[in-house]
Parts: structure tokens; C-alpha cells; sequence
């Protein structure tokens, strides 16, 4: 029996299951270490160690082997986490090598674990409720963890073992990224250790004023409801400081103006220079970079950056080797590598992290096309020379002489992972991941005046010309999220769809990443009507390309979260163009997404209640004229069930007939086999029931 292709994808997590990740390079460039599943379908990190001079690999950690039959047990804190970084495997997920290259740590079913390297052997530590987030000092002797609210360290033997900092609360917790970091900000982290291993940056928080809201389980009406603190936007926020706290458990707090700059948003401490954090305004038009003397805890001003809609958070500021600051900013057009306030990236590059940073340049990863990611070295002498080149997806890791460089295109599904070493040929390390049961045949376009990067796809079978398709439009649509690039697995999902029977269009419109500046807040204060807008423009440019394949008569659009809610817009607000619709996990009244998030495109809705009623699907709700399916996750901590729930009210209240598809124990994520198969064969049958394919 043939597998269909939505329980392959659920299975192998989209054919990501088998590729190394995590990777790090040991100092002196001879060992790269990463986390390795054995195969493209089972979701079990394994830790690896590939030998640069040899080319060979070798199993470091097996995690089957050190739990034996009993298996993984995930704390809620840990589940909670991984749903803010979106990961859906098991085993070894993260660990952490300390600078000398002699010990690596990890968590593994809440345990604390160190390896010794030269040694390879692994054993376990003792330690305190479950361990969150350990991390080496970078000389090698400490390990640090949170737990429980509180911030632990023991010896690398196991000696020793010590809270450094205790909660006084129940809503107080130590070293850990607060709710709006992880899932907002891309900080995952809570503590920073000084580059000489005798004290730590540790954040603090408090949920005190952070209202509680309730999970519910409607399937099992017995379980309590799970108490969840989530800050809505216009109201508050945890309550977040920094702290500088050395190994008896003194500390001091890092002053800076908070209740001017509320958010947290970067922290890093290197051996170049002091520490540097990155400070935000609650509405973000604002945002100060300063370096920390951790003896005082007084903070210094480096840079202070502004925009009128808002600031992006920097890629990690930090100190150069040799003291220059070197900083990510908006800057005439395009995000730009700063050194010392002097941009060093030119016109036409925009920058996407950075990779590494050295005295005489910084290497970053940059496009210049935006479905391509290149990794380029930026001399501080205005020099740019591209490390990598071509239509694809790069990514890169640099330690002395040895770099990695991962890449995906778009004539080969799957990615390679090459380890380059000065004076020898680059050589692989080993992707296991399953092969894809078919390749995507993608036409890139620029749709519409703002020239929207777009793929298309047809049926595999489809003789162009030979008759016109139903469309499926795919967006997500919002900001900061990237669906078009040069990666051909990207589109593994779009190609199954078009090969139920539709022209299948990926558009990325205004608020997505990538096209600098102006393109990317072009959605301030508009999310209603610019993304959707976009999508029409990308609609007709297909049709215009395609006049002969493309049926306009007959549009579906599906997406999730973002997505979903550009999919019930537009059948709400544009049944002229749009047919049908399914929503996953929709955010439909804005009020009710997170702070962070939502006040950085609409402001505060206590002082701008006409945005949010503009952007909101609850009053178009007597609009809806086309077939309507809302699908939620009923356990979704991120966009609540609420959303969904309150959308489907005010249809049924102006009695407009839709689809509400419930899903118990689901969060934002699908990773269930049979959930995800089922849900999309479910949504393929409900769009070509009601568009008559």
C-alpha cells in the first residue's frame, strides 16, 4: 500500500528528519559536531562528531541507549519551549560544547548529561527538577541549567551542585526568555555566561501582571484546565530585568530605562569587549544598543536607533575582535552590517544574520535576488566577496580554518551539507533523509506592480494550454515569513496540492522579509488590506502569464496561523475574486494575539481601537458568501481556540452557514501522522467539492 504524501510529510516533519543540524565546530577547526536523527524517519536526535583530517563520523550520543525501554519524558516547561521554537523532535534537540573543546552538555527526558569529548564517554549529572537550557562555562568546569524557576550550576564531575539565584514567587522564574522573547523576539535564552566562566548574565521575570488565561481539554472534561499567562495586546507584559550574578550568588541589576525600553531583546558577551544587550520600546519605535559594566550593573549608550514604524531587533550586536561594535540596522533602504555606525554592506544586499565576525570583516549570509540566501564576506574596507553563489538557500558555520556550508536549490530536493578545510577538497557529511516520492516543477514570476516574488505550480500531468485549472492560492502572507525561496523542498507540499487538480500560486507579498525597508512596513496599520490586496495582484499576474491554464472563475485559498487568517479575509472581503477558503488556526480578532506581535504593525488598541477594528474578520462575519472551513487546534497556547471560536459565533449569529473543524490535544503545530494526513485529504475534499473540481 502507497503511502500518501501528507503522512510522509508528517512523518520524516516535512523531510527535515535526517539532515544535520545544531552544528558547531570545535576551536581549532578539526571536529564538527551535530545533531543527526538515524534516519529520515525516526524523531530522535542523535549527537554525532565528524573528524575534519579523516572524513569520518562517528555516534557520540545515542539516546535509545541511554534510556533504555523507559523512553523520553518531556516537563510542561520543556514542551512549552519547544513549541515556541516550533521544534517537533525528540531525543537530542540542543547541547552545548565549552570553549576548550573538552565536555559538551545536554538535557535528555529532563536529566542533565555531559560528555567528555576526548573521552567520549557520557554520564549523567545530578540534578534538580527538570533541566532546561544547560550550558558549559567556557572554561570547561561548570555547567549551568534552569529549573524550576530557579538558575543551578554544578561541577562537570557532578560535584557540587547549588541553586546560584531562587524564585521568590510562583510567577517569578531565573534564566529563562520570558513568552514574548521566544516566541517573538527569536530569543530562546535566559542566561550568558562571561567569557571567563566566573559569572553570568541571568534574565528575571515575572508574570504577576501577565493575565492568566485558560486551556481547556472539552475532550476530557475531568482534566483541570491548564492555566496559561498570556499577554494580549494593550495589556501587560512580564516584568523583565537583567542581572549580573557571579558563582556565590551575588548579583547586581543592569540598569537601564525600563519604562522607556520594556523589551529585552538581545544579549551577548564575548571576549572583545564588554557585555551588550539591546533594549526596545513597548511600541518599538524605538531602541537602544549599550555595553553593561557588569561591576555596577550602569549601562553605556552605543547606538541608538529609530523608525517610525518600527526597529528591527539587530542579528546579535556585539564587540569585534580588536573592540569595533558591529551592529544590524535599517539604514537607507536596506538592513545593513554597521561597524562602529559605519555601514559596510552596499546598496542592493540585504543582510540576513550574520555568521561570523572577525577583525577585518564580518561574514553574513545576504541576498541580493530575495529567493536566494548567499553567504558573503563584508571587508571593512568596502570589499564584498560572495563565499557561495547561485539560486539557492545557504547557510554557513566558521571556526578557525574550517567552514561548513549547508545548501538547498531548486533542481535537487534535499540539502548537502560540505565541510570546507584551507588546503583540502570540501568532503559531506551524511544527510539520511528520506527521498521525496516526487520532485516540484516551480515557475518563478513577478507578479503586479510590486514585482511579488511568486511560484507557481501546475498538475505534474497538465499539457499547458490544453485546458483551464482551478487556482489554490497557498500565502502565508504575513510579515517576517518567507514562503518563495530557491529550495526545492519548500514547495514539496504545494507540487502534492497541485497535483490534486488546481494551479497551485505561493506569493509573497508586502510584510515579508527580504525586500528591504519600505516593503517590509508597507503593512503597518493595514494588514487587512495590504496582504490581501497582494494576493489579487499575484492572482491576476499568474492568470495573465497563464490566460489558456488558469481558471479565475474558480480561486480557492488555504494557509495557516497568518495564512489563515488572509484565507478568511478573503473570502469575506473579496468573494468577487475568492471562491472558497480554509483557515487553519486563524488569528481572527487581533486583540487577542500577543503583545509584541500585534503592537508593532497596529499599535496599541487602548489607543488605536479603529485598527484592530479594521484589521479584525469578527465584523465581516455577515459578509460570508463562499464555503468556509475554520480548522483549530483546541490545546493552541500561541493563536487560542478563542479566535476561531469567537468567528464562528458571529457567523452563526448572522447566519451564514461554515465549517468549523475541531482538532483535541493539538497545539499551533500538527506533527500527528494521522492528524496531518487526515486534515489535508479533509481540506483537498472540501476545496474541490466547492470550487467543482
Amino acid at each position: 500500500m502507497t503511502t500518501s504524501y501528507p503522512r510522509l510529510a508528517a512523518r520524516t516533519q516535512r523531510f527535515t528528519l535526517g539532515i544535520p543540524r545544531n552544528l558547531t565546530i570545535s576551536p581549532d577547526g578539526a571536529t564538527v559536531r551535530f545533531i543527526r536523527t538515524p534516519d529520515g524517519v525516526t524523531a530522535l536526535g542523535q549527537l554525532w562528531e565528524y573528524d575534519v583530517a579523516s572524513a569520518t563520523e562517528s555516534l557520540l550520543v545515542d539516546p535509545v541507549a541511554l534510556l533504555g525501554e523507559d523512553g523520553e519524558q518531556l516537563s510542561p516547561e520543556e514542551r512549552s519551549r519547544r513549541e515556541r521554537s516550533r521544534e517537533g523532535s525528540g531525543g537530542l534537540v540542543g547541547y552545548d560544547v565549552d570553549k576548550t573543546g573538552r565536555w559538551a552538555c545536554f538535557t535528555l527526558s529532563g536529566q542533565l548529561w555531559a560528555v567528555h569529548l576526548g573521552a567520549k564517554a557520557v554520564h549523567s549529572l545530578p540534578s534538580v527538577g527538570a533541566v532546561i537550557d544547560p550550558r558549559l562555562d567556557p572554561t570547561g568546569r561548570l555547567i549551568v541549567y534552569a529549573s524550576g524557576g530557579a538558575l543551578r550550576v554544578i561541577g562537570v564531575n557532578g560535584q557540587d551542585e547549588r541553586a546560584l539565584v531562587t524564585p521568590e514567587s510562583d510567577t517569578e522564574v531565573w534564566g529563562q526568555a520570558e513568552f514574548i522573547a521566544a516566541e517573538e523576539m527569536e530569543r530562546f535564552r535566559g542566561f550568558w555566561w562571561a567569557p571567563d566562566g566566573q559569572s553570568l548574565l541571568v534574565e528575571r521575570f515575572d508574570d504577576a501582571n501577565v493575565q492568566t488565561w485558560h486551556i481547556a481539554d472539552p475532550e476530557h472534561p475531568e482534566r483541570t484546565p491548564v492555566a496559561r499567562r498570556y499577554p494580549a495586546a494593550g495589556t501587560p507584559n512580564s516584568d523583565v530585568t537583567l542581572w549580573h550574578v557571579d558563582l556565590d550568588g551575588n548579583r547586581t541589576q543592569v540598569e537601564w530605562d525600563r519604562a522607556a525600553y520594556e523589551y529585552l531583546g538581545r544579549v551577548s558577551w564575548s571576549a572583545d569587549g564588554d557585555p551588550v544587550i539591546q533594549v526596545l520600546s513597548r511600541d518599538q519605535k524605538s531602541s537602544l544598543i549599550l555595553s553593561v559594566d557588569v561591576a555596577t550593573g550602569r549601562t553605556n549608550v552605543l547606538r541608538e536607533l529609530t523608525d517610525p514604524a518600527w526597529v528591527e531587533l539587530s542579528a546579535g550586536p556585539r564587540f569585534a575582535p580588536g573592540g569595533a561594535l558591529v551592529t544590524v540596522e535599517d539604514l537607507d533602504g536596506w538592513r545593513r552590517i554597521l561597524v562602529d555606525g559605519t555601514a559596510i554592506t552596499p546598496d542592493g544586499w540585504q543582510v540576513r544574520g550574520i555568521v561570523e565576525v572577525f577583525e577585518d570583516c564580518v561574514v553574513a549570509s545576504a541576498s541580493q535576488e530575495p529567493v536566494e540566501v548567499n553567504v558573503v564576506r563584508f571587508g571593512l574596507d568596502g570589499t564584498v566577496t560572495p563565499i557561495t553563489e547561485g539560486a539557492a538557500v545557504h547557510g554557513a558555520l566558521i571556526s578557525g580554518p574550517t567552514t561548513v556550508i549547508s545548501r538547498s536549490a531548486l533542481e535537487a530536493v534535499g540539502t548537502t551539507v560540505m565541510v570546507h578545510r584551507e588546503g583540502a577538497e570540501p568532503a559531506p557529511i551524511t544527510v539520511v533523509s528520506e527521498t521525496p516520492p516526487h520532485h516540484p516543477e516551480v515557475r518563478l514570476l513577478l507578479a503586479g506592480k510590486h514585482e511579488l516574488r511568486t511560484a507557481v505550480l501546475f498538475p505534474r500531468d497538465h499539457k499547458a494550454g490544453s485546458h483551464k485549472l482551478p487556482v489554490l492560492m497557498d500565502p502565508y502572507g504575513g510579515p517576517h515569513a518567507q514562503r518563495v525561496v530557491a529550495s526545492a523542498r519548500a514547495f514539496l507540499e504545494a507540487q502534492w496540492l497541485a497535483d490534486q487538480g488546481f494551479v497551485v500560486i505561493v506569493s509573497d507579498g508586502r510584510g515579508t522579509p527580504g525586500r528591504g525597508h519600505d516593503f517590509e512596513r508597507a503593512v503597518q496599520d493595514d494588514f487587512a488590506g495590504v496582504t490581501l490586496d497582494d494576493q489579487v495582484d499575484a492572482l491576476a499576474a499568474v492568470a495573465e502569464a497563464y490566460p489558456e491554464d488558469v481558471d479565475t472563475s474558480r480561486v480557492g485559498i488555504t494557509g495557516w496561523s497568518y495564512g489563515g487568517y488572509l484565507s478568511a479575509l478573503a473570502v469575506l472581503r473579496r468573494p468577487d475574486v475568492f471562491h472558497a477558503a480554509v483557515a487553519g488556526a486563524p488569528v481572527t480578532e487581533w486583540r487577542l494575539y500577543d503583545t509584541c506581535y500585534t503592537e508593532r504593525y497596529l499599535g496599541d488598541p487602548n489607543t488605536q481601537p479603529d485598527v484592530y477594528d479594521r484589521n479584525s474578520l469578527i465584523p465581516l462575519a455577515p459578509a460570508l458568501e463562499r464555503p468556509l472551513m475554520i480548522i483549530h487546534g483546541l490545546a493552541d497556547d500561541n493563536v487560542v481556540a478563542a479566535h476561531t471560536l469567537q468567528l464562528s459565533s458571529a457567523l452563526l449569529a448572522a447566519g451564514r452557514p461554515h465549517t468549523v473543524l475541531p482538532l483535541s490535544g493539538v497545539t499551533h503545530m500538527t506533527p500527528q501522522e494521522v492528524v496531518a494526513e487526515n486534515l489535508k485529504l479533509l481540506q483537498v475534499d472540501f476545496l474541490k467539492s466547492a470550487l467543482d473540481v
